[in-house]
C-alpha cells in the first residue's frame, strides 16, 4: 500500500543549524573521552615494580632540607675557611708566616751587605766633608788655589815634554840633541833619587816637641803632603828622603831609613813655596795634627834652599833596562 511504503522509508538525520557539513568520523573505543586506554603488559609491570620514595625523617619532624645539625655545621665551617675579604688581609696572610727559601736568604744577605757598604761609604764621605764644611772662607780659597797650581804644573810639564819632542824631530843633529836631553834627564832623576845635591826655592819646616810627642807616622804624613803639593827634594835632618824611605819608632825616638833623628826636626823642601805652605796649613792638615799633640811648628819661605844630603846609588840585582 502506498501508506505503508511511505512509512517504511528511512529518515535522514538533521544536522544542527550553523555547523558545516562534514563527514562524521567513526567513533572507536579509544576516541571516547571516558574510555580508558589500555597499556601494554610490559609497561604495566614496570610501573608496578617502581619503588616508592623513602620518607624523609626530617619531613615528619617538621624539619626541611638543610635544617639538620649536620647541615647547620657546614655554613659555619665554610665561614672559617672563607678567603680574606680585602687586599690587606690577603697580603698579611701571604707574608706571614714567612716562607724563606735558600735562594731568598742568600739574596737577602747580599742586599744587607750592599746596604751596609753604602752606609759606611756615605758616612765616611760626610766625615771628610765636615772638615771642609767647617773651614773658613780664606782656607777654602787657599785649597782652591792649591788645586789650580797643581793643574798648572801638570800643564807645564806636558808642554815641556811636547817641546822636547818637537826639538828632537826638528833638530838637524838628532844624536847630539838626544845626548843633551839625556844628560838633563839624568840630573833630574839624580835629584829625585837623592844621588846629587839640589838647590832652589822652597820652605824650611821646624817641628819642636819638647812638651809633646811626635811619632813617625806624623812625619810620614808631612812628607806625603809635601810631595802632593809638588815637592821635588826633601831632607829631614841629615837624611835625604826618597821613594824608598821608611820611618820607624824606636825607644821614643824616630828613625828614618835606620838613622836616628833628634829634636827639633828640621825639614828642608825644594818646590814652589806658594803651594807647599798652604798644603801644610789646610784645616785638619799636618800643622793642626801636630799642634793637637802639643808640638810647635814654624814654616819659613826661602828663595834658596840647599838639599845636600846624598844617598848612594845602588845597582839593582834583578831589574835591567828594557831599551835597546
Amino acid at each position: 500500500m502506498t501508506t505503508d511504503d511511505t512509512a517504511e522509508e528511512p529518515r535522514q538525520p538533521r544536522e544542527p543549524a550553523g555547523r558545516p557539513d562534514r563527514p562524521e568520523e567513526p567513533r572507536t573505543p579509544e576516541s571516547r573521552p571516558d574510555a580508558r586506554r589500555e597499556k601494554p603488559e610490559g609497561e604495566r609491570r614496570e610501573t608496578a615494580a617502581a619503588p616508592e620514595p623513602a620518607e624523609d625523617p626530617g619531613v615528619e619532624s617538621g624539619e626541611g632540607p638543610g635544617d639538620g645539625p649536620e647541615d647547620r655545621a657546614e655554613p659555619e665551617a665554610a665561614q672559617d675557611v672563607q678567603e680574606p675579604s680585602n687586599g690587606r688581609q690577603r697580603l698579611v696572610k701571604g707574608l706571614w708566616p714567612p716562607r724563606l727559601t735558600r735562594a731568598q736568604l742568600i739574596v737577602a744577605l747580599l742586599l744587607f751587605g750592599l746596604g751596609l757598604g753604602l752606609a759606611i761609604q756615605v758616612r765616611s764621605t760626610n766625615d771628610n766633608n765636615n772638615v771642609l764644611r767647617g773651614a773658613r772662607q780664606e782656607d777654602l780659597v787657599r785649597i782652591l788655589d792649591e788645586l789650580d797650581n797643581r793643574t798648572q804644573r801638570l800643564r807645564d810639564e806636558k808642554q815641556r815634554l811636547e817641546s822636547q819632542r818637537t826639538e828632537l824631530e826638528n833638530s838637524s843633529d838628532r844624536a847630539e840633541e838626544a845626548r843633551k836631553q839625556t844628560a838633563q834627564k839624568e840630573q833630574q832623576l839624580g835629584v829625585l833619587a837623592g844621588t846629587v845635591a839640589a838647590e832652589g826655592p822652597g820652605i824650611t819646616m821646624k817641628i819642636d816637641a819638647s812638651k809633646g810627642t811626635v811619632e813617625s807616622d806624623m812625619l810620614l804624613d808631612a812628607v806625603q803632603e809635601l810631595r802632593a803639593a809638588g815637592a821635588e827634594a826633601i831632607q829631614i835632618g841629615k837624611v835625604r828622603v826618597v821613594a824608598s824611605t821608611y820611618f820607624t819608632d824606636v825607644g821614643g825616638a824616630v828613625e828614618i831609613d835606620g838613622r836616628k833623628v833628634t829634636l827639633p826636626y828640621v825639614i828642608k823642601v825644594i818646590g814652589k813655596p806658594e803651594d807647599l805652605e798652604p798644603a801644610l796649613n789646610i784645616p785638619g792638615g799636618v800643622v793642626q795634627s801636630l799642634e793637637k799633640e802639643q808640638a810647635t811648628v814654624s814654616i819659613e819661605r826661602s828663595k834658596k834652599i840647599v838639599v845636600d844630603a846624598l844617598r848612594s846609588a845602588k845597582r839593582p840585582d834583578y831589574a835591567r833596562s828594557s831599551s835597546r
